[in-house]
């Protein structure tokens, strides 16, 4: 990951992500996803779209 790439994860999050691979990626997310859990308020939906969103150009920038 890109130290920016890095840096909007944390920005989202409030956790600096360590992941070498898309797998590890994708065990951060899902790890954020549980930690931020669907609760059916708004906020946590944005979080969960946000965290998709950034997922996705990391995936199409890989």
């Amino acid at each position: 990951m890109t130290r920016r790439e890095v840096e909007r994860f944390e920005k989202i999050t409030g956790f600096r992500p360590v992941v070498k691979t898309l797998d590890d990626l994708d065990a951060y997310i899902r790890q954020c996803k549980k930690h931020y859990f669907r609760d059916g308020s708004p906020e946590a939906d944005i979080l969960h779209w946000l965290l998709d969103e950034e997922l996705s150009r990391c995936v199409d920038a890989a």
